[in-house]
């Protein structure tokens, strides 16, 4: 059999697969994915399951099975937010504000990142 020799790139993401591949609303939707990894981490760390989740925070079990679904289209922020803060988490976010064009250091943070 012949060898085959693949031509494959290599590109440089930016840290936002979202403005990356020009979705709309990409920093938005950038921190929510972020703040539903939390709730996850959360969630598989103290070994919680949806049902024990909702009695816990007072969230809908299908609220958390969405978020492990990465169904993330019917959150805000601040409804990811309150349920880390259920969850006992502290949540803190840093955010730099630049004019369009120049390179803006958008940089999301949370203490329970590893």
């Amino acid at each position: 059999m012949a060898e085959q020799k693949d031509d494959i790139e290599l590109v440089r993401g930016s840290g936002n697969v979202f403005a990356d591949f020009d979705v709309p609303d990409a920093n938005l939707r950038q921190l929510r994915a972020i703040l539903a990894a939390e709730i996850v981490k959360a969630l598989d760390k103290e070994r919680l399951t949806v049902r024990d989740a909702e009695v816990r925070t007072g969230f809908a079990a299908a609220d958390f099975s969405r978020i492990r679904q990465i169904k993330l289209d019917r959150f805000t922020v601040d409804r990811l937010m309150r349920i880390l803060g259920r969850l006992n988490r502290d949540v803190q976010i840093q955010i730099s504000v630049a004019p369009r064009g120049r390179s803006a250091s958008r940089r999301l943070s949370s203490p329970l990142a590893a």
